[in-house]
């Protein structure tokens, strides 16, 4: 019997349905199984300390990087975000002024890496010594350019060049013809933006935005070059001390992973809900267009 007579159509009745038999998927699975089995022997019996794991688990300087690591993230991608709309829109204005000086914000930050960013805001002092209005304030640029706004400032600006490129695209995705016809019958130009486009572009950035601040929790590792105190910083100056490297190493790799597993679920719901959400706007502006005519 070929593949196609064992599909179930409604005038194969009677025909015998058979189940494909696929052995490459038995032998795929278990050999994931062995080694998995002897990934998990192999750190199990290793030289590694877990009593050190779970001590430093909930170590306060541990809990307090992991804090600055959280906030990091929220602050810089919340600078990102806003930069970013600012520039999509920008990029998508007549204005050849605006949309050439967003451009080149774009094509400067996403052209040179992050560490190297990070790097050029905490020695900004070396180019400028002090920062201010003369004669009304002035300070010195190092006692400003903390670690701290280094890094919000190194990573935010960094992700708002991505973030421009992704709510551009969000924008562009939107069918012009939907919004002519909004226009058509008669809603204001607030409501084309509540009710078709925003909710449309919410939709389409919402899966690349959940992966950026998932990116972004990441990349606040990389503030540890310039001695921000974030979980990774916090755990290379404990493991110099006791030189348990893999320990620690562990305890932040646990920390990642359960927050970026609830930063997906999250994001998942959030998808989710987007989806009903423009529904609910498709078909109310079905109504509307009903009523219209």
């Amino acid at each position: 019997m070929t593949a196609n007579a064992e599909i179930d159509l409604p005038f194969t009745n009677g025909v015998k349905r058979v189940k494909l038999s696929h052995p490459l998927r038995w032998v795929t699975g278990i050999i994931c199984i062995i080694f998995l089995a002897l990934l998990f022997r192999a750190f199990a019996n290793g030289q590694i300390e877990w009593s050190y794991v779970g001590q430093f688990l909930t170590a306060k300087a541990i809990l307090f990087g992991f804090g600055n690591t959280l906030l990091m993230t929220v602050l810089a991608m919340a600078l990102g975000i806003a930069l970013g709309l600012l520039a999509a829109l920008m990029r998508l204005s007549d204005n050849p002024v605006a949309s050439t000086v967003a451009g080149g914000y774009i094509w400067f930050f996403r052209g040179t890496p992050v560490y190297l960013q990070l790097l050029l805001w905490f020695n900004l002092a070396l180019i400028f010594p002090v920062m201010g209005i003369p004669g009304l304030w002035e300070a010195r640029t190092v006692d400003i350019m903390t670690p701290f706004w280094a890094a919000l400032l190194g990573l935010g600006v960094c992700q708002g060049a991505y973030t421009a490129e992704v709510i551009r695209a969000g924008i562009l995705s939107v069918d012009a013809g939907q919004v002519e016809a909004a226009k058509a019958i008669g809603m204001r130009r607030s409501q084309v933006l509540h009710h078709v486009v925003l909710p449309q572009t919410l939709r389409v950035i919402t899966p690349p935005i959940g992966n950026e601040v998932i990116g972004m929790l990441k990349h606040t590792s990389l503030a540890a070059v310039i001695s921000y105190h974030e979980i990774m910083h916090t755990a290379s100056m404990i493991y110099f001390v006791n030189n348990r490297v893999m320990e620690m190493l562990i305890v932040c790799s646990i920390y990642y992973l359960a927050t970026v597993t609830l930063l997906s679920i999250g994001q998942s719901f959030l998808e989710k809900r987007l989806g009903r959400s423009l529904s609910r706007s498709s078909a109310k502006v079905k109504i509307e267009e009903g009523v219209g005519a």
